[in-house]
């Protein structure tokens, strides 16, 4: 028997349209783009890498191509909001994937990952050296390695060596109908 874990997520109310129709949950990328408006391309950018390098870990169904985000523990649960659900879940242990909560903020922030502290200095330098963060080098075309570098970095996103913050974020590529245990609205 496999083990189960018991998550949170927070979503759209109309994610229970969904949910009744197909029995199942997936994120789309018209839901980023409605979500995110202007602002979805960028967040499009990292989730498209974090499809590739989360994909190695779990394998997503063929038809996915962005992650739900979960909270692991109650506590850390996003509050509820109007036109809102917050759904608790049973999910298969091996269809989770977990993660340091700063260094998925640092990714989504277009921000170098740090091996270690000396790492980190070294990478400050770098920045001082060109007179940018690493949000500019990211964004702007006259630094492709730092770019890279950056880019490189996030790698370490699943390196349970490299600790950030002791708080985690999960994420599941599907959420099915049968593995919710309560909804709140």
């Amino acid at each position: 028997m496999k083990n189960k874990i018991r998550v949170w997520t927070k979503q759209h109310e109309n994610i229970l349209k969904d949910l009744e129709a197909n029995d199942r949950y997936i994120v789309k990328k018209e839901y980023i783009v409605g979500k995110m408006e202007e602002h979805a391309s960028l967040y499009l950018d990292v989730y498209n890498w974090y499809y590739s390098a989360a994909s190695k870990l779990v394998m997503p169904p063929q038809d996915v191509q962005y992650p739900i985000w979960v909270s692991l523990a109650e506590e850390e649960k996003i509050a509820n909001s109007p036109g809102n659900v917050q759904l608790e879940i049973l999910v298969d242990e091996d269809q989770l994937i977990t993660m340091d909560f700063d260094k998925w903020g640092r990714i989504v922030n277009y921000m170098y990952i740090p091996a270690d502290a000396q790492d980190e200095q070294e990478h400050a330098a770098l920045l001082r050296r060109y007179g940018v963060d690493d949000c500019t080098a990211y964004m702007k075309p006259f630094y492709p390695n730092i770019r890279q570098k950056i880019i490189k970095s996030w790698e370490r996103l699943f390196d349970e060596s490299i600790v950030l913050t002791e708080a985690r974020v999960g994420t599941i590529w599907e959420l099915k109908k049968e593995w919710i245990v309560s909804i709140t609205r």
